[in-house]
């Protein structure tokens, strides 16, 4: 462990929360099992920047989880946020305020006729899954292998990052009945698909997919999958969902999806355009949406869903995510990836491998960077638990797992490109 992180503060704080909290965590990959050591406990955050209960200060590389693009405690976004709470924080009742926020969602992503809020990306992607087999009356849902979509029992099979960190196959407490309904094929392989499809003649409601796969460290479709599978979810008379939680307006303003070739029927969406506040949604054509209860007979509810202060906050990020915006996080992942490549470069550090999409860094320890869950398997975790602590020892924070992704944000400065560049030089020393 480092001398510096964590401190007295933040192992107090950790102790006296593993005597109330499970594991003394509220998500299982905080509590460093991937990484080793003890969390570091943190009390505010802004811009890019974090603080922990010791007074010490981090340069935020993950970011919430990406939620955070425009960095903690945006001023415009909080301003918001205090203004809607003045006014009541939850109606339980319609609010022009979930208008507001659906109709910037709407006109950034055409392919979304109609949509719904909820409180988590995990809700989203659920509720979709509900639409898709009531729309078409199928029960069997396809996923990829090592894609993770939240914790709903039918899409833990096989599913990345958190389970995997766990070293859980799985999770106990899944009915085999109920896994029994989820297919699971690899990642960027169409022809398994194909076969899947095959074996499995009108019994599938929906594929399942994220566009860019950020939860077996970062996976960029092959060039034609998401057309190819578009094709054969058409062909087959199935719905495709692209799970957009984690790049929906974090590549750009709207979806990834439709630039990498994909035709959704269904769209979901989390993190960033909640500004930081627990929110999900989900949408697609009118036809598919309306089967939904007040209009149809697929039943899906929430009392937050569509809380005022969270849309509020919502509206303040997507009314800040100009085309400036995100050329800034453009150059500067692209600067950080190229510098911290020429780092191990100069340092003769092998088996080292940078994947970048936007805003969104992969850094694996390992042959190649992964074109499937099956070569994610493949990291050397030891040597990232290193990379990991000697980051956490210069005060940058990174993901505690080797699976999961990097996220920037838009208030990263020049100086702060600077630390990252420089932490990473000497964090490498550290590898082996």
């Amino acid at each position: 462990m480092s001398a510096r992180t964590p401190g007295p503060r933040s192992r107090a704080e950790y102790r006296r929360a593993q005597r109330s909290l499970v594991g003394g965590v509220d998500s299982p990959v905080r509590a460093f099992t991937a990484v080793g050591g003890t969390p570091v406990v943190f009390a505010r955050g802004r811009g890019p920047y974090l603080w922990d209960v010791d007074g010490r200060r981090y340069l935020d590389l993950v970011g919430s989880w990406g939620a955070a693009l425009l960095g903690h405690a945006a001023p415009a976004v909080v301003r918001a946020a205090n203004r809607a709470a003045r006014h009541g924080l939850s109606f339980g009742a319609p609010s022009p305020y979930e208008t507001d926020l659906a109709e910037r969602i709407r006109h950034a992503v055409p392919g979304v006729e109609r949509l719904r809020f909820v409180n988590s990306g995990t809700e989203a992607v659920m509720s979709a899954v509900r639409v898709a087999r009531g729309f078409t009356g199928r029960a069997k849902v396809l996923k990829f292998d090592g894609g993770y979509h939240g914790h709903s029992d039918g899409l833990l099979a096989r599913a990345g990052s958190g389970v995997a960190t766990q070293s859980l196959a799985d999770s106990a407490g899944v009915p085999a009945s109920i896994v029994a309904e989820t297919l699971v094929a690899p990642y960027n392989d169409l022809e398994a698909v194909r076969r899947t499809f095959e074996a499995h003649p009108e019994s599938v409601a929906a594929v399942v997919v994220e566009p860019i796969a950020a939860n077996m460290n970062l996976v960029l479709p092959a060039p034609g999958f998401l057309e190819g599978l578009s094709r054969l979810c058409r062909a087959h008379g199935a719905l495709l969902i692209a799970d957009e939680v984690i790049t929906g307006f974090r590549l750009r303003r709207g979806a990834i999806y439709t630039k990498l070739g994909a035709r959704a029927d269904l769209v979901t969406f989390g993190k960033v355009i909640g500004g930081g506040l627990p929110i999900g949604a989900y949408g697609g054509r009118a036809e598919v949406m309306e089967v939904l209860a007040p209009l149809g007979p697929v039943y899906q509810a929430g009392t937050l869903s569509g809380n005022p202060v969270v849309m509020a906050a919502g509206i303040a990020t997507l009314d800040a995510l100009g085309p400036e915006v995100y050329r800034r996080l453009e150059r500067n992942a692209d600067a950080l990836v190229g510098r911290w490549a020429r780092a191990a470069r100069d340092l003769g550090v092998e088996r080292f491998q940078l994947s970048r999409v936007g805003s969104m860094i992969g850094v694996f320890f390992g042959p190649s960077p992964p074109r499937s869950y099956t070569e994610a398997g493949q990291v050397e975790r030891p040597r990232y638990r290193r990379f990991f602590h000697a980051m956490l020892e210069a005060g940058v924070y990174l993901p505690p797992s080797p699976l999961e992704t990097t996220f920037l944000s838009a208030a990263m400065a020049p100086r702060d490109l600077d630390e990252a560049v420089e932490a990473g030089a000497r964090a490498l020393r550290t590898v082996g």
